[in-house]
């Protein structure tokens, strides 16, 4: 059984494409050691179309290792540049420069070039360039005739411009160089025709020149001009429309793929055709859909096979409808579907070069290598060409070309360069070394370690020197070698290592992992509303790492904040002072180190008072009322409350302003009431929270007309001034009341009850006064308020009262009573009426002190006075000074004055009690005795009988028996001995009269320190809590005293060593168990460290540096032992070793050593 080829190659490629081919990556230092074959990188386009009056440049670029040679065919064979002096090579490079400014004819250059790009390991191939020049030839002269139509009939204007190259630009102007005003009956087609669907009359107005602009130059040639003469007819007769382009009822149109499809339909008619667009069994492509020249073409941008179909333009008009039907082909050129991309191989590897292309009709493939037919070529073990791809298996160091795949069809073709480039190259490890990577904690990071080799090296990752290989959980790495950690923790911190490996070598590089803390805005600002002119602080707590270097801005409305005289930043929040309007806005702190930052935003609202009111507008004016419109200011964020209408008139009061009405906050109109003969102008005061805005602009004036008053004055008064007038007074109307001009008072008065006729008097003020009135008589008064449109109605009558007189009586039988030492009350006879002459106001009773019934006392003979409201008969007078003499009369008040007095009346008062004794002062000379004195009292009210002085101990809240002293009235000091010398003393002290004791004086001796001191001790003495802590400690010491005794009994031998570690002396003597004999010496000196001693650890002396022996501390004789080799001898007290005569010592022994002792 046979199998077939096909299905072999078929698999081949399967499993090539399971290749991996290797990439140079983009390193100078790779890209300089390895050998590459070449490529070109840049060319020209392949219709190349140049100014003739430059220098020509036929580019091509090429890269590779070594740099390439270059060589150029031109229409299909070799082009020797170096016998042309007119052409060269651009400096490193296969760019031909051809020399026109020199001299050289650019249409001796015309043709098709190539470029060839070679060196040791292949050839690369330009594509062919057609190169053109470009060419715009002159207008042909030529006379036209004038053109001559019917009013309403259709014409083209041809404009036949002369081959050019490229095609030049159509425009249609007049021979005055003004443009053709186009429009849908006039319009240019896209050949350059100019189409009038119909001809009007005022076409003939003009001429018409068809102009060309070329490309390069930016010439404009103009042909001669048209001469429109229009042949007008009584009348232009309506049609059905006809095309004028295209003709008949079907065309067809190609296009090539990603090309923009123009179809054009211009038709002519009466009136002007309508054009409208459809396409057959389908929408039109609106995503790309495009009308231009007014609906006369159709644009599709970059068209593709869907785009075929038939596609109709109908052209109508109110006579009939055509219908053009375009059939649309899209053919292609070759386009790339998978483009030959260069191949990178290790010696004995496999891969392919693919090559496919599509096109309608579908295009050949054809293959080259280094510029040669691959089928002329000598077969080649190590490729096969197998249709549109190439397969390599096992290559070797010397199979590296360049390969050329050509995709062509009838419309155009394609030509792709890829080389095949074997390699063996040992691992490489790229980029920095031994690079710090600091990285925010829980981000994400990669660990870059670029490498090359071929073959590919397998790359591994290791953390901190360990032997695992990083890959999984947490960690990924990249076919580029990255290693990338998803969420970076503490515990990633360390040394990484990237390993590179191929058959060739290793390669490691190594990357050290900071893991900081993330920098957080813990306490952020907050949204705040402040009123204009207060103090604003925006917090910003941050918490950071500290090994970051930290900045924190400010911004507003996100733009960098410069911090002004009027803000200030304390640590890292921001103060505004005295805020305003401006600093309204959004803030944002920014924390920011040099690895990442946070942010936190608020929003500052600033609150003031609200703008005034603006475009006041009177409406709805009528006699008495108008309406008042307006538009409120902005309230500066705090919601308007209600608005404020103020008057201003010009007649009485100008330029002040008055409140007229208020409103809510919340309507914009207000219906005013107005007042006649008053020329009103109007201004608004918005209010919110804050306070009112300044007025708005004052609307215009409104007159309104006058009228008689609607109201008389107010506040009629009629009173007198002297005896024998009466003054008339009132509140003249105010300027809203007048009501017109001329304002006066009509004032009437008369006798009341009289009958008599009304007097009367125009005034034009608020006052008038009536003269040779008898005494307080009563009248009756009328003020009436009168303009140039009449009086007010009638007004009524108030009384009012001529002036008074001084009473011509005075009070009679006046009887009066002591009631007790201060107060008398009297009783007396009123007074006739008629003798009043005026309106009663009081009886009044003047006194005065006579003298005093004590002697040698100074009395003020000052007149006092007590009033009795109103027609009484009896009073009271109070405040009277005891033990005195007193005159009294009494008078009758009216609104005038006093009458005459009535008789003098004497009385006096009985004794009182004394005021306090004066000048109450104590002091103590010493701890026992206390002085007290003091001065009479100031008012003694009677005779003296004598003091009462009380005095009392006291020691804290303590207080003992009260003491109380009657003293003789010339006695003015007293002693007081003290029954303990802490205690305080409060004195009080009175003076007496016959009638009783009178005010008194206290006082208490001051709280001295020692005295304060004793008080706190006795008064924690006396607490239960103190009493309970001193038995506790006296418990504490018996106890303290029994261990001590139980010790002392047992014995004074101590472990030396295990007590302190003090090295002992040569002379020190121990037992054999390292234990050490204490002795305790029972001078004053027991509890004080000897000179060279230190004390132990158990408080007892030891003599650092000593000779003496235990023998000097007996009474004589040897010192006994026991048979563990402790001292037993007895305990007594240390004789001083100098002592001569034999002294002994007799100062006392140590408590403690006295215990020892006892026991």
């Amino acid at each position: 059984m046979k199998s077939h080829p096909g299905l072999w190659i078929s698999f081949i490629i399967l499993i090539l494409q399971l290749v991996c081919a290797i990439k140079v990556p983009q390193d100078p230092t790779i890209e300089r050691d390895l050998y590459q074959p070449p490529t070109i990188t840049k060319e020209s386009e392949k219709n190349y179309i140049v100014d003739p009056r430059d220098n020509i440049n036929i580019e091509c670029e090429a890269t590779g290792n070594p740099f390439p040679t270059f060589t150029w065919t031109r229409n299909g064979k070799f082009y020797n540049v170096a016998k042309d002096p007119k052409v060269s090579f651009r400096r490193r490079s296969g760019t031909l420069v051809i020399d026109i400014y020199g001299g050289g004819r650019p249409e001796d250059y015309e043709g098709e070039y190539q470029c060839f790009a070679r060196n040791r390991h292949g050839t690369a191939l330009s594509n062919k360039i057609v190169l053109q020049v470009s060419r715009s030839p002159l207008w042909p002269k030529e006379n036209l005739d004038p053109v001559v139509v019917n009013e309403g009939a259709s014409l083209i204007l041809q404009c036949n411009p002369p081959p050019s190259l490229p095609p030049p630009v159509i425009f249609w102007m007049s021979s005055s160089m003004e443009p053709i005003a186009q429009n849908r009956r006039v319009s240019q087609g896209l050949n350059g025709d100019l189409y009038f669907s119909n001809v009007l009359r005022e076409d003939a107005h003009t001429d018409y020149s068809c102009n060309a602009r070329s490309h390069f130059t930016h010439t404009i040639q103009q042909k001669n001009a048209y001469t429109l003469k229009v042949l007008t007819t009584r009348g232009v007769p309506e049609r059905i429309p006809t095309f004028l382009l295209p003709m008949g009822t079907s065309s067809t149109k190609l296009v090539l793929r990603d090309e923009d499809l123009l179809l054009e339909c211009i038709a002519s008619g009466v009136p002007t055709p309508e054009i409208m667009w459809y396409k057959k069994g389908g929408e039109l492509p609106n995503q790309k859909l495009k009308f231009e020249n007014f609906n006369k073409t159709l644009r599709i941008s970059r068209v593709s096979e869907e785009d075929s179909g038939e596609y109709f333009c109908q052209a109508s008009n109110r006579m009939g409808s055509i219908r053009h039907t375009i059939t649309v082909r899209v053919k292609a050129a070759p386009f790339w579907l998978d483009k030959p991309k260069d191949l990178i191989l290790a010696p004995g590897e496999n891969g392919r070069l693919v090559c496919r292309a599509n096109g309608n009709p579908k295009p050949t493939i054809q293959w080259m290598m280094n510029g040669e037919p691959i089928l002329a070529t000598e077969p080649n073990p190590n490729f096969e060409v197998a249709g549109d791809t190439i397969i390599f298996r096992e290559v070797q160091s010397g199979n590296s070309a360049v390969f050329q795949c050509n995709a062509s069809n009838a419309h155009g073709y394609l030509l792709a360069n890829a080389f095949i480039n074997i390699l063996d190259v040992p691992s490489r490890v790229l980029g920095p070394r031994n690079q710090l990577i600091r990285v925010i904690e829980y981000n994400r990071t990669q660990l870059d370690c670029p490498f090359f080799g071929s073959p590919i090296p397998t790359l591994r990752w290791f953390k901190n020197g360990q032997g695992s290989n990083l890959d999984g959980g947490n960690y990924r790495v990249h076919e580029n070698g990255t290693l990338e950690i998803s969420v970076v923790r503490k515990e990633d911190q360390g040394k990484y290592t990237c390993v590179a490996t191929n058959i060739l070598g290793n390669a490691e590089n190594t990357v050290r992992l900071e893991v900081k803390e993330p920098t957080r805005i813990i306490k952020g600002p907050e949204d705040q509303i402040a009123k204009r002119g207060t103090t604003v602080r925006l917090d910003c707590r941050v918490r950071s790492d500290p090994t970051l270097r930290l900045m924190v801005t400010w911004m507003k409305d996100d733009t960098q904040l410069h911090i002004g005289s009027r803000m200030s930043k304390e640590g890292d929040a921001l103060t505004i002072f005295g805020v305003a309007e401006r600093d309204q806005g959004a803030y944002t702190c920014v924390a920011r180190t040099e690895l990442d930052q946070d942010f936190a935003k608020a929003y500052l609202t600033i609150q003031d008072k609200p703008d005034p009111p603006m475009d006041l507008e009177l409406t709805d004016l009528a006699e008495r009322s108008v309406r008042l419109t307006w538009t409120p200011g902005d309230d500066n964020n705090s919601p308007i409350t209600g608005f404020i209408i103020q008057f201003e008139e010009n007649r009485y009061q100008p330029g002040t302003w008055h409140n007229l009405a208020s409103v809510p906050g919340n309507v914009n109109s207000a219906l005013l009431r107005l007042s006649p003969y008053v020329n009103y102008q109007f201004r608004v005061l918005a209010l919110n929270d804050l306070g009112s805005s300044m007025p708005s602009p004052s609307s215009e004036r409104y007159q309104t007309n006058g009228s008689p008053p609607e109201v008389n004055p107010g506040d009629i008064r009629g009173a007198g001034t002297r005896k024998d007038n009466m003054e008339i007074t009132w509140t003249a109307l105010n300027s809203t009341q007048a009501y017109g001009p001329n304002l006066r008072y009509i004032v009437k008065w008369r006798q009341r009850h009289t009958g008599e006729p009304w007097s009367n008097v125009t005034v034009w003020t608020n006052k008038h006064v009536v003269w040779n009135t008898p005494v307080y008589t009563p009248y009756e008064i009328r003020v009436q308020a009168e303009n140039e449109f009449g009086r007010a109605p009638e007004p009524g009558t108030v009384i009012g009262y001529s002036g008074e007189d001084y009473p011509k009586a005075a009070p009679t039988d006046i009887k009066l009573r002591v009631m007790n030492s201060t107060a008398i009350s009297l009783q007396w006879t009123r007074v006739a009426p008629a003798s009043v002459q005026g309106s009663l106001v009081e009886y009044r009773a003047y006194y005065w002190r006579e003298n005093s019934l004590l002697r040698g006392i100074w009395v003020s003979r000052k007149k006092l006075q007590q009033s009795f409201i109103g027609d009484r008969v009896r009073g009271i007078v109070s405040f009277l000074i005891p033990y005195s003499n007193y005159k009294i009369y009494m008078v009758a008040v009216n609104g005038r004055g006093d009458g005459p007095k009535s008789d003098i009346k004497e009385f006096t008062t009985p004794e009182g009690v004394p005021s306090q004794p004066k000048n109450f002062r104590f002091y103590d000379p010493n701890r026992e005795l206390i002085i007290l004195e003091w001065s009479p009292p100031e008012h003694p009210n009677g005779n003296l009988t004598g003091y009462s002085l009380r005095y009392q101990a006291f020691n804290g809240s303590r207080f003992a028996r009260p003491v109380v002293e009657i003293l003789s009235p010339n006695q003015t000091k007293y002693t007081l001995t003290r029954t303990d010398p802490i205690s305080r003393y409060r004195f009080t002290l009175s003076a007496r009269t016959q009638v009783g004791a009178g005010e008194v004086v206290t006082a208490d001796t001051p709280l001295k320190q020692d005295e304060a001191y004793t008080k706190n001790q006795v008064d924690i003495a006396t607490q239960g809590w103190f009493i309970g802590l001193m038995c506790a400690v006296a418990l504490l010491v018996l106890i303290l005293l029994i261990v001590c005794f139980i010790k002392r009994s047992r014995g004074g031998k101590y472990p030396v060593r295990e007590k302190k570690e003090v090295a002992l002396g040569p002379d020190d003597q121990k037992d054999e168990d390292g234990s050490f004999d204490y002795r305790f010496f029972g001078s004053d000196e027991d509890n004080k460290p000897l000179q060279g001693s230190q004390t132990s650890i158990d408080g007892t002396i030891k003599q650092q540096e000593s000779d003496d022996s235990l023998v000097d501390y007996g009474e004589g004789g040897e010192g006994q032992f026991n048979e563990d080799g402790s001292f037993i001898g007895q305990y007594t007290v240390k004789k001083d070793k100098d002592e001569t005569e034999g002294n002994e010592s007799s100062e006392a022994t140590s408590p403690v050593n006295a215990i020892y002792s006892l026991a």
